[in-house]
């Protein structure tokens, strides 16, 4: 099943959306994809680099769950957006230089985008609240 129809039924059902889980699915969804990279110093270069960034994301998410001053509330959640972005670049590096392509890669590089938009806007947030 699709990530969007996975958020589609937990909706449905009155579940409230829950960042940590996407951001889960996000770091689950990276892996699997590059268990699939090409087996070639490039391929193994991102995919390594493509877990790290990727893993991040959700381990940072957590610890801004935690934040222990409202400066650390503001900063964690920058990592994650800094994270993803490193995620988004790797996703794109590995479609360009066609190490994997195929839909899921795309279906990625969608998620990273829509995970930075939602960052993004908490990132705002959280700062206009601290002020």
């Amino acid at each position: 099943m699709q990530n969007q129809e996975i958020r589609q039924e937990t909706v449905a059902k009155g579940k409230p959306f829950d960042l940590g889980e996407r951001l889960l699915e996000f770091a689950v969804g990276n892996v699997k994809l590059t268990a699939r990279l090409a087996r070639t110093v490039a391929g193994r270069y991102i995919a390594g680099q493509l877990m790290r960034a990727s893993a991040s994301c959700g381990a940072n998410y957590q610890e801004a769950r935690g934040a222990e001053s409202r400066a650390d509330f503001v900063h964690k959640p920058q990592l994650v957006l800094k994270e993803l972005r490193e995620a988004g670049y790797w996703l794109q590096l590995a479609g360009e230089a066609q190490v994997l392509p195929g839909k899921e890669l795309e279906s990625m590089r969608k998620e990273a985008d829509e995970l930075t938009r939602i960052v993004v806007k908490s990132v705002l947030t959280a700062k206009s609240k601290c002020r």
